[in-house]
């Protein structure tokens, strides 16, 4: 599968993944910073963004995707970089493919299973008639009603574009997302130990990362640091400069 991407700066490649709702966007800004040491490749996963869609939806799958992505573009020893599911993505891509990275960055996610909790987002996007619905204005509106949370809503939003004229849509493969939700919650596959260095991230007002994760965390990834951040979920969005500040020491 050719993953639609975006590719900024030079120097040692570093490879981003998106959480789920998520694309290639949520990451532009930071790019533009880490573009000025790194050769950065900011990518839309399957079924998200700009992406094909598929009704394949797990994480071996993109952990392939992945793997085909680097092989394409012939990236050698990129230091991969995964957010929410993307980090699950990421952490399943370094256990089956060890040798395909040299660095491994996991923010705000654990190597555990969790609690699907997004019924009530999904069911506020289904909601959404794009054919009595012509602005984004209007579809805020209407996603108010099921997402009254304003950061949510607006990230959300971020997935609409217009498919042609007067006529908006979803980016990402809403049915198929909507049929494997329960997947983005699972437990990854065949847990190996991966020995190269690994850093996490963990948002202190979130609880994706407990302090009872750590044991599980430095068994399966040997060579780790936990570092945390003051920032809910979205850590690259919500503290930027406390985000970077610690990626930097560990890059470098």
């Amino acid at each position: 599968m050719q993953l639609n991407y975006k590719k900024i700066g030079e120097g040692q490649p570093l490879i981003i993944l998106h959480g789920l709702f998520g694309s290639l966007d949520n990451w532009m800004t930071l790019s533009k910073k880490l573009g000025e040491q790194f050769e950065v490749y900011i990518v839309d996963a399957r079924n998200h963004g700009f992406s094909p869609h598929s009704d394949e939806f797990n994480y071996e799958v993109m952990a392939d995707d992945l793997l085909e992505f680097i092989n394409e573009h012939n990236i050698i020893d990129p230091i991969v970089l995964g957010h929410s599911m993307g980090g699950k993505t990421a952490m399943q891509f370094a256990m089956n493919y060890p040798d395909k990275l040299s660095k491994l960055i996991i923010a705000d996610i654990a190597p555990k299973p969790y609690p699907v909790h997004h019924g009530i987002i999904l069911e506020g996007m289904f909601a959404l008639d794009f054919d009595k619905i012509t602005s984004r204005r209007d579809a805020d509106e209407e996603l108010a009603k099921h997402i009254p949370d304003f950061s949510t809503r607006q990230f959300i939003l971020k997935n609409l574009f217009w498919k042609e004229k007067g006529k908006l849509a979803w980016k990402f493969n809403l049915p198929v997302i909507n049929d494997n939700i329960e997947m983005v919650g699972f437990e990854l596959n065949n847990i190996t130990p991966f020995n190269k260095p690994t850093l996490f991230i963990r948002g202190t007002k979130s609880n994706y990362i407990l302090e009872s994760d750590y044991p599980k965390i430095k068994s399966v990834f040997t060579n780790t640091k936990i570092k945390n951040i003051e920032s809910g979920h979205w850590v690259h969005a919500e503290n930027p400069s406390q985000f970077l500040e610690i990626l930097n020491i560990f890059l470098n």
